[in-house]
């Protein structure tokens, strides 16, 4: 194994953040830039895969509200991918949450083909979806005002960022040139 799965320590923080956002570089996340790793409150696991030189390849920061959890950050370095990276962290935190009697781990992504492919390959299945809608000025200059039934006229929209119902898709494809289909994961974990 060319990596080590291990819980996360604050001073791996750069190096999670550099994993973090070279990783969603390529996905529809490429704007979902954190300055600061977000805490994770215990008992979630916060893992890392780090290389035999120390630096963070891969992350999977899972959040834990009673028999439920729900994967906040999943990531490997580019130049790590497809090397079983991602499916060891999720292994050491199937069994952590098992231990913890947690029955339900799952994620909200976006519409990546490659991420969704891995999801279902680790088990877990589609069942619930919402849109990501963005409405940006750099996009298209009216995209904001369009999104925006009332604008204060003190204020100028330069980008948004809205939820909506599954059922728009169509409409929202129509009048935005970014519109995601947010999708939830879930797979049943065995307990003890």
């Amino acid at each position: 194994m060319s990596h080590l799965v291990r819980d996360y320590a604050p001073t791996d923080e750069t190096s999670w953040l550099r994993c973090r956002v070279l990783s969603f570089l390529a996905t529809a996340y490429f704007d979902d830039v954190d300055r600061a790793k977000p805490h994770i409150p215990a008992p979630g696991p916060a893992l890392v895969a780090v290389a035999p030189a120390g630096a963070v390849v891969g992350i999977l920061d899972v959040l834990v509200e009673g028999d439920s959890a729900t994967i906040d950050t999943v990531a490997v370095h580019p130049d790590h991918q497809r090397r079983g990276i991602a499916r060891d962290l999720l292994a050491e935190a199937r069994s952590r949450l098992r231990a913890l009697g947690v029955v339900t781990l799952d994620a909200w992504t976006r519409d990546d083909p490659g991420t969704l492919h891995w999801y279902r390959a680790m088990g877990f299945a589609e069942s619930d979806h919402y849109l990501h809608v963005f409405a940006h000025a750099y996009t298209d200059p009216a995209e904001p005002s369009r999104a925006v039934a009332e604008p204060h006229p003190d204020l100028r929209p330069v980008g948004l960022f809205l939820h909506a119902d599954l059922r728009h898709e169509r409409a929202m494809r129509e009048r935005f040139a970014r519109v995601h289909v947010c999708r939830r994961f879930a797979a049943p974990l065995d307990v003890p």
